[in-house]
C-alpha cells in the first residue's frame, strides 16, 4: 500500500527508522529493537541504506590495497523480513552513491517483486575522503535524477529502451527535507527551489531531518507551502539520550540545539540525566506537533528503541 494512502488529515500517525544490522550480526538484533515499538501500531518503518566504504588492507610484500566494503548490507531483504514478520509497510532508502542506473533499476525490480511500494529517494553521503559527492559512472548525480528514474519505471520506461510492454511499477516516492537547510545548499531559498523541483518531478511526501526546535519545522512548512510545495511534510524526531549528542548531532546533521536544551544537557551530571532531559524535551515537542495535526511523528531510533518507547507512550 502506498504510504500516502495511510496518511489521515484527522490523525497523526507514528513511524520510525531503523539501521540494518552490522555485517555478521543476526537480524534478531533488529527485531529486538522493533518489537517494543509494535504495540504503538506504526504506519511504516524506514530502513536506511549505507553505501560502501573503503578500507586499506596491508598487501603481502608491502603496500596497501583499497578494499570496498559495506558495513550494513541487506536493506532490501530486511524490508521484506519486516513486512513478513510484522505486517507493516517498509520504506527502504534508495541512494545514488555507489550505484549506477542499471544497479538502481535492478534494486527497484527486486523491491517491486517483493510488493514494496514505497521508497525514500536520497543522494546519500560523500565517501569519507571526498570533498564533494561523486556519482558512479552512469549513476544518478542527485536525488532529482533518482526520482526521475523511479518515475520512468512507474511509466514502464527502463534503461533498456528496446523493451516492449514493460511492466509499470507503482512506487510512492518520498524525499528528505531540511528545516535548517541541507549542508550543501548555499541558502534556504536554493534548498527550497531544489525541493520544489523534486516534488514537481514526482515526489509525493517529505520526511524532514531531525530538529529540536518546533519553530524551525513550522517556519519550514510555511515556506514550503509558499513555494508551492503541497505534499505531506512528516517531521523527523529524535530523543537525545547522551551528553555527547550536544556536540555530535549538530556537527553530523547540520542542525541547532536550542539554548535552553543545550544548557540543560551541558549541566547534566551524566548520560542518565541527559537521557531524561532529552526524553522530556522530546515529549513536549511531540505534543505540540501532534496538536498541530502533523501527518506523522517519524522517529530516528538508530535501532535503539527504549527512548522512543518512553516518548511515544506519553503521546499516543
Amino acid at each position: 500500500m502506498r504510504l500516502t494512502d495511510y496518511l489521515n488529515p484527522d490523525k497523526t500517525l507514528f513511524s520510525f527508522e531503523v539501521l540494518p544490522p552490522l555485517k555478521g550480526k543476526s537480524i534478531e538484533s533488529l527485531y529486538n529493537a522493533i518489537d517494543p515499538l509494535m504495540e504503538f501500531k506504526p504506519a511504516f518503518v524506514d530502513v536506511t541504506y549505507h553505501r560502501e566504504e573503503y578500507i586499506e588492507r596491508p598487501r603481502q610484500g608491502g603496500g596497501y590495497d583499497k578494499i570496498s566494503t559495506k558495513k550494513r548490507p541487506g536493506t532490501v531483504a530486511i524490508c521484506a523480513a519486516i513486512m513478513n514478520k510484522y505486517q507493516v509497510e517498509a520504506v527502504p532508502h534508495l541512494i545514488c552513491g555507489g550505484f549506477n542506473k542499471d544497479e538502481t533499476e535492478n534494486a527497484l525490480i527486486d523491491l517491486a517483486f517483493l510488493g514494496i511500494e514505497n521508497v525514500l529517494a536520497l543522494r546519500g553521503d560523500n565517501l569519507r575522503d571526498e570533498r564533494h559527492f561523486t556519482p558512479e559512472i552512469n549513476g544518478n548525480a542527485n536525488s532529482l535524477e533518482l526520482i526521475r528514474q523511479v518515475v520512468d519505471m512507474n511509466n514502464g520506461i527502463y534503461q533498456d529502451q528496446e523493451l516492449q510492454n514493460a511492466t509499470e511499477t507503482n512506487f510512492c516516492i518520498g524525499v528528505a527535507g531540511y528545516p535548517e537547510k541541507h549542508i550543501d545548499a548555499p541558502n534556504m531559498d536554493s534548498d527550497l527551489n531544489f525541493l520544489k523541483r523534486k516534488v514537481d518531478a514526482g515526489a509525493e511526501f517529505i520526511t524532514t531531518q531531525m530538529f529540536f526546535d518546533n519553530k524551525k519545522y513550522f517556519e519550514y512548512l510555511e515556506k514550503c507551502r509558499a513555494a508551492g510545495i503541497n505534499v505531506p511534510i512528516i517531521p523527523g524526531i529524535k530523543p537525545i539520550t547522551k551528553k555527547g549528542h550536544l556536540r555530535n548531532l549538530p556537527k553530523i546533521f547540520n542542525m541547532d540545539i536550542p539554548e535552553p536544551l543545550a544548557t540543560e544537557l551541558h549541566d547534566a551530571k551524566d548520560d542518565a540525566a541527559a537521557r531524561q532531559i532529552g526524553i522530556e524535551w522530546c515529549i513536549q515537542q511531540c505534543k505540540e506537533l501532534k496538536a498541530a495535526n502533523v501527518p506523522a511523528l517519524h522517529f530516528y531510533t538508530m535501532s535503539f528503541s527504549s527512548a522512543t518507547k518512553d516518548v511515544v507512550s506519553h503521546i499516543l
